[in-house]
């Protein structure tokens, strides 16, 4: 059996966009505290921001965020899977739908800025470092590119009809919509 095969992979929009905010907080601010109170940002209201969720079954499992910047270059960033998902096929998933929808919408490259504990994990799926090592949030991130020429298709399923979240959170000022 295809291991992915029960994951479904979509673009988030109405109320699983207070999902893809949820799992994103968990991971960002109280998990990692990479980011204080929120990681929401003016990135998010942007209409060419593209905000991805994933889920396994019916359970949601991870967030990604994608927005092109200029000459082609797509921007890649927000990543976050849920602990329980981690060891599962969800992470790499979610890469390969962003590049895919970068590489869909005419982007040439894309690039991200990513923790150091994960830089082999990218170069696994095709991304090569650009530069050395910087600060982003107050943590070290390693810069890394992909060349949209080599994203392919993901094989997975859409939105299932019903999504999940483990320990829902409110979070102030989203609503569903």
């Amino acid at each position: 059996m295809n291991p992915s095969a029960d994951i479904g992979i979509w673009r988030a929009a109405g109320p699983d966009l207070t999902v893809h905010y949820s799992i994103r907080h968990q991971v960002f601010v109280l998990e990692q505290r990479v980011m204080r109170l929120t990681d929401i940002d003016l990135r998010d209201i942007e209409p060419s921001t593209i905000h991805v969720l994933a889920a396994r079954g019916a359970q949601a499992a991870g967030t990604v965020r994608v927005y092109p910047l200029e000459n082609g270059l797509w921007q890649g960033d927000r990543l976050a899977v849920l602990p329980s998902h981690r060891s599962s096929l969800i992470g790499a998933e979610l890469v390969r739908f962003a590049v895919a929808t970068a590489a869909a919408n005419g982007g040439g490259w894309m690039r991200a800025q990513i923790q150091l504990p994960n830089v082999r994990f990218f170069e696994r799926l095709g991304w090569v470092r650009s530069g050395d090592p910087e600060p982003y949030c107050g943590f070290d991130h390693q810069p890394m590119l992909f060349d949209l020429a080599e994203a392919l298709a993901p094989q997975h399923l859409g939105r299932p009809d019903q999504v999940l979240l483990e320990d829902p959170m409110e979070l102030p000022g989203l609503r569903a919509g």
